[in-house]
């Protein structure tokens, strides 16, 4: 490489920089910084909503499997309450148990060979929830034959 030919190149850069706009370069930051702080936190924001909702469905398949063995047949049947009292102790520290609703069912009664439904409700609360009281309402349904 030519030595000669570095320091034209290095005057002009520097004439460049004495020449240009200080003003220009700020506003030309903030116009990009923007949008890619908006995708930035909006990825983060899915990919909590995620989290939760792999959590709600974790949380009623558990449930519906600690149903299906406690059938009236079982020595501790369980209720509906209880049921509700195992998701919350599942989901403690994770999720909001206050915005989670569970609804248990069973269909025809709690005897084997009966099915229970588990429905497990979380209302997710976006990011944006600093802005606005918008909540996603996130729901997984899972239901399994009562074995005893």
């Amino acid at each position: 490489m030519n030595s000669t030919g570095i320091k034209p190149r290095r005057h002009r850069l520097r004439v460049a920089l004495r020449n240009g706009h200080p003003g220009q370069a700020i506003a030309e930051f903030a116009l990009v910084l923007t949008p890619c702080l908006a995708l930035f936190f909006g990825i983060i924001n899915f990919a909590l909503a995620l989290y939760c909702y792999d959590f709600v469905c974790y949380s009623a398949q558990q449930a519906v499997r600690y149903a299906t063995v406690r059938g009236s047949s079982a020595p501790s049947p369980v209720s509906a309450a209880q049921v509700q009292s195992y998701v919350d102790t599942l989901v403690a520290g994770v999720l909001k148990t206050n915005s989670m609703t569970v609804t248990t069912t069973w269909s025809p009664n709690n005897s084997p060979g009966s099915v229970v439904t588990v429905v497990v409700t979380y209302k997710y609360p976006p990011l944006t929830s600093l802005v606005s009281s918008v909540t996603i309402p996130l729901t997984r349904t899972a239901a399994m034959v009562i074995t005893q």
